[in-house]
């Protein structure tokens, strides 16, 4: 076997049981959408299929994008990290200006160009990673860090969006614990970081309300109760084998956000506790893998990016399933690859993309592959 085979076979080297059950996820999340969105769809747009339609297109454009980004040397994110996180910040402020964005459900988070809305809070997540990745790899001090998160979360709590704060701080405090930071400095940046996000909800009747519904759900029942009634209604409908696949009786625009935020209450209502069980056992192996990535990245930057991807999207998993069942209060984040959101959807699989290409290159096979080397050589 001559040096170009071996080099040309080293390419596909990438973890294909990751890659595989990401394409498992994101089938079985485009089932539930056509399924639990249906009544919706038909209420508003006269076809049932209308936000099935739109998630297989961010589908599609989704799984080609992680796919061709897997063969995209890691490597070059830390040439663009900074110019990227300047983009990305430059669309959050976007958010602000009047006739480039809309306002929903008492927040303003999408940016509406044409026929095309997107959150650019889901685009700043995997720039941030790449960026803190990169003040990790050339080994700044400590307050290089909470700059970037701090200018980051403040512009997304004024959207409000205090969902996607947590998500964000968790991947950036994971990164930052990963990248050898002293620990004062870590348990300092903690303790920050949770007064804040207190003290960001005391000062917030919105957030107020949802977090007292969530030690107290039987007041105003019709009113600031209603969603978390509905949720726990329809864990508890599900029982242990659950109400069978489509017949859901929540998704009668009964419970809000169904096919988006809430999906997941929509989903353990139909297969009740064991099928939602299995589901988040998939979820849990779906951050393993990932963070097992991480461990075997070959150089600093890939592991603290790769712990970045990991922990965002596990973050978002943890925080929104939380939320369905009662653990914390409701934050209105969607479930990855399963909430109805194609600017989701496709961040989401560009970061699986990431994790790929570090997979390619993971320590274990670099070894092999010189020794591989040395052999045929």
């Amino acid at each position: 076997m001559n040096k170009s085979k071996l080099n040309k076979s080293s390419m596909l080297l990438f973890d294909k049981q990751f890659f595989y059950l990401v394409l498992s996820l994101v089938v079985v999340g485009l089932i539930f959408v056509a399924d639990i969105s249906a009544p919706q769809a038909l209420n508003f747009f006269n076809d049932k299929f209308h936000f099935l339609k739109s998630q297989i297109i961010a589908a599609f454009i989704g799984v080609i994008i992680m796919y061709l980004v897997s063969f995209i040397n890691y490597s070059f994110y830390k040439k663009i990290a900074s110019p990227l996180f300047v983009l990305s910040t430059l669309l959050l402020i976007l958010v602000f200006i009047p006739g480039l964005s809309y306002e929903a459900l008492g927040a303003r988070r999408w940016i509406n160009i044409g026929s095309l809305n997107f959150q650019p809070s889901e685009v700043v997540k995997l720039a941030l990673a790449i960026y803190l990745a990169k003040l990790a790899d050339l080994g700044k001090k400590p307050i290089a860090f909470f700059v970037p998160v701090v200018v980051v979360v403040g512009l997304i709590m004024l959207q409000p969006d205090l969902g996607t704060t947590l998500v964000i701080s968790v991947m950036a405090l994971s990164q930052i614990f990963v990248s050898g930071i002293p620990i004062l400095y870590f348990l300092g940046s903690l303790v920050v970081g949770l007064i804040g996000v207190i003290s960001l909800i005391l000062i917030s009747p919105y957030r107020r309300d949802r977090l007292m519904t969530f030690f107290e759900n039987t007041v105003d029942p019709l009113g600031k109760s209603y969603h978390i009634r509905q949720v726990l209604l329809a864990l508890g409908s599900g029982g242990l084998f659950g109400v069978g696949l489509g017949q859901s009786r929540q998704k009668y625009l009964f419970l809000p956000e169904a096919s988006s935020d809430s999906i997941f209450a929509a989903i353990a209502e139909e297969l009740g506790f064991l099928g939602s069980f299995v589901l988040i056992l998939i979820f849990a192996f779906f951050v393993y893998k990932a963070f097992m990535i991480a461990k075997s990245a070959p150089d600093m930057f890939a592991k603290i990016l790769a712990v970045g991807i990991s922990a965002w999207i596990g973050g978002q998993i943890i925080i929104n399933i939380s939320s369905m069942v009662a653990l914390s209060p409701l934050t209105g984040i969607p479930l990855p690859f399963f909430s109805y959101g194609g600017t989701s959807l496709v961040m989401v699989l560009l970061g699986c993309g990431i994790l790929l290409n570090i997979s390619r290159y993971g320590t274990k096979k670099v070894v092999d592959h010189r020794k591989s080397r040395r052999y045929y050589s």
